[in-house]
């Protein structure tokens, strides 16, 4: 029993960080990367569609991206949501071809999105934090219901706070990491 909790507690941070490194993927850096524009959407006949299932996105050089579109005409509707975006981007038609040029990061943009890549990781702590609460209650239920004892209880709580400072840890890693990314000129 406890072991489930300790296993399921486990789960929810490890995806607590997938969803942080997928966060972190949208912050854009100076370098070109097909996941900066994994957020926008474009009006596809009538529904809101992911760009990357309406167009083929590619690297051109590090600070530029290219786009194909499967279909010409939505050439006008993908250079709509990419100007809509508040990532600051300025698509360049020629002719099916899109190309997206990375503007430099000055150093105010740079901070702005540090402290964007900061939230984002406190946001991931507050997650797995929760996700230790939740398991340690859960633990505390079954000493209640005499399930277990207090000497397991005390040692699943210790277990689990072990595995909380692993994630964490993991989250302060993976904010430096970006953080460094950013920073680079």
């Amino acid at each position: 029993m406890i072991n489930e909790i300790k296993q399921d507690a486990e789960e929810r941070m490890q995806k607590s960080v997938e969803a942080l490194g997928n966060n972190f993927n949208k912050i854009r850096t100076g370098r070109a990367h097909p996941s900066i524009l994994d957020g926008i959407t474009v009006n596809y006949y009538g529904s809101d569609t992911p760009l990357n299932q309406v167009a083929n996105i590619s690297v051109l050089d590090a600070r530029t991206l290219s786009l194909s579109p499967w279909e010409k005409q939505m050439v006008p509707e993908i250079e709509k949501a990419i100007m809509k975006s508040d990532l600051g981007l300025n698509p360049a038609t020629t002719g099916e071809l899109i190309r997206i040029p990375m503007p430099p990061l000055t150093e105010e943009t740079r901070k702005g999105f540090i402290k964007q890549a900061r939230a984002e990781a406190e946001g991931a702590r507050v997650s797995i934090r929760s996700v230790r609460r939740d398991a340690i209650a859960h633990i505390k239920d079954l000493l209640k219901e005499k399930e277990i004892g207090e000497d397991d209880e005390r040692r699943a709580e210790d277990d689990i706070q072990k595995i909380t400072d692993k994630f964490v840890a993991e989250v302060d890693k993976a904010l430096a990491v970006k953080e460094a990314d950013l920073m680079e000129i």
